[in-house]
């Protein structure tokens, strides 16, 4: 997902397929001789968090999803305008796992729990990282708790968990709050710049070791760069066979940054994109 500055030139759109809606396109890849994934593009535009005459245009946006060889799609882009958060807008990507359900429920749910625990965006415009990070992690925590007692009630046993990169935008403020392994993506100085680590129980950087001393702490272990030799992520929602009253082994505590922006682009990356690409960024930490 794609979210740009009203001050980024407009390029025009490619032609659409036939019956496709405008400011949408739908066309399917064929993973297989017999089987295809469906991929869906869409765009749109949200009101910008400014009265200036100059900043009236709309920030505008852009989502992909390939579902792949999977069964079903298990990732998903919410986006919400700002007239609901006091001039700040709304958009996160969640990235699944073993199965829809979590995502589903993140979808419908995230972004209410975070705007009530933001005072419907009050707290973000004190601009007091302290207390929007304490907001937000209050509002994860009821989240998990919340989507832990829905999946313990389904009529079938559902292990699926969700990675969640959230973020409150306006045109000079940015706040990321974040869980998993997703990567969000600036332009600074016409320059790439990651803000996201990955939530990952391997490897050689400072996040992956503290993900790594956390674990066994709670009484978890890594095999082969997995948590209890089974997920390769360390923080989600859902995963509920890793925790417990007492201990997490994969935490729903995210990490929040809270920027300045004077930036054309952000971007959102599901886990795999940096890799295919071979991007290598700059990181900041939790």
């Amino acid at each position: 997902m794609a979210l740009l500055s009203p001050r980024v030139p407009r390029l025009p759109l490619a032609a659409h397929s036939a019956g496709a809606g405008a400011g949408s396109l739908r066309c399917c890849v064929r993973v297989a001789a017999s089987a295809a994934r469906c991929q869906v593009t869409a765009s749109g535009s949200v009101a910008a968090g400014s009265s200036s005459s100059s900043e009236l245009e709309a920030i505008r946006w852009g989502s992909a999803k390939l579902q792949g060889a999977r069964e079903e799609m298990e990732d998903e882009v919410v986006l919400r305008p700002d007239s609901l958060l006091h001039g700040f807008s709304f958009a996160a990507v969640l990235d699944g796992h073993a199965g829809f359900s979590t995502v589903q429920f993140l979808r419908d749910e995230l972004f209410k729990e975070c705007a009530a625990a933001l005072d419907g965006g009050a707290v973000l415009n004190t601009k007091n990282l302290e207390a929007i990070t304490d907001s937000i992690r209050r509002a994860f925590a009821t989240m998990d708790a919340n989507l832990s007692t829905w999946l313990q009630q389904m009529d079938k046993e559902d292990d699926s968990g969700a990675t969640a990169t959230a973020l409150f935008l306006r045109n000079d403020v940015l706040v990321v709050s974040h869980i998993g392994d997703s990567c969000l993506v600036i332009s600074r100085g016409g320059r790439p710049q990651s803000l996201t680590n990955f939530h990952r129980p391997y490897g050689n950087n400072k996040t992956s070791l503290e993900e790594v001393k956390r674990i066994r702490a709670a009484g978890g272990w890594i095999r082969d760069g997995r948590v209890c030799g089974d997920i390769s992520v360390s923080r989600a929602f859902g995963d509920i066979r890793f925790k417990t009253r007492k201990n997490e082994f994969v935490s729903s505590t995210p990490c929040s940054f809270y920027t300045q922006l004077s930036i054309p682009f952000v971007t959102l990356f599901p886990n795999n994109i940096p890799a295919i690409f071979n991007i290598s960024w700059s990181y900041a930490g939790c």
